[in-house]
């Protein structure tokens, strides 16, 4: 079977400018150098090999010097780096991909997670080999995100405040609390021992789609056929992301 590149769009629907950051899973070339600016309303485009696998997350409050490309991020921050090599600094919300290639089977798997906390909403839309949407394969390729403010509910206990006071991130229970329940590890580490937790399940309320905890597969992994041109990737969706 031949596989062909897909096509990652990235659009910032936020009012304020984000960095977003990639990252590759698989020894893979990073997409964008790992990372860059994007401002809002503005869009940005990369090709994707087959059997890509990586996530991507949005970075906020990013100040970043302009010759060395170092500097630090309220929320997202992947060691000071505007192009990151290493995974971003928790809470953030992620879009994780294993795209369809010779070692990674014939559909290409798509979520957005939670488990690690949330800064900003995304979306992600399959798009089809000829400008439509969806890929043709079948009723689980379709858009999934989170599209709800959950810095706006965030509890208390596991807010992360900015330097102003304002709510920049909303940690997991597992970032909060480090406990086996919450994190999933330990005498808590299967899916049998691990459930919803009354945090996760705030999480899952505002973003039903999305991954609340650890084991939360079962409405949260989507996919899609090998052959699907690419992904819209939305920071700051809207409800009529979800339908376009």
């Amino acid at each position: 079977m031949a596989f062909a590149s897909s096509t990652f769009k990235f659009h910032n629907k936020c009012r304020h400018t984000v960095w977003p950051a990639t990252l590759s899973s698989n020894s893979a070339s990073p997409l964008g150098d790992g990372g860059f600016e994007l401002l809002p309303n503005a869009t940005a485009s990369f090709s994707a090999p087959p059997g890509w696998s990586g996530r991507f997350w949005a970075r906020t409050g990013c100040s970043f010097h302009p010759l060395s490309a170092s500097g630090s991020c309220d929320t997202g921050d992947c060691g000071g780096a505007l192009r990151c090599s290493v995974g971003g600094a928790t809470p953030v919300t992620l879009a994780e991909f294993t795209l369809a290639g010779p070692s990674s089977g014939d559909r290409d798997f798509y979520d957005v997670s939670l488990v690690d906390g949330y800064n900003v909403g995304i979306g992600v839309l399959p798009v089809a080999a000829v400008g439509g949407r969806g890929g043709g394969g079948g009723s689980n390729c379709r858009y999934t995100g989170c599209v709800a403010d959950v810095n706006a509910r965030c509890p208390n206990e596991l807010r992360l405040a900015g330097a102003s006071g304002e709510t920049v991130a909303c940690r997991s229970a597992c970032e909060a609390f480090r406990e086996p329940e919450y994190c999933c590890t330990g005498a808590h580490g299967s899916p049998a021992s691990c459930g919803p937790s009354p945090y996760s399940q705030l999480f899952k309320t505002a973003c039903p789609a999305a991954y609340s905890y650890a084991y939360d597969d079962a409405t949260s992994t989507f996919t899609c056929a090998a052959g699907t041109a690419g992904y819209v990737i939305t920071f700051c969706p809207s409800n009529a992301d979800t339908r376009n």
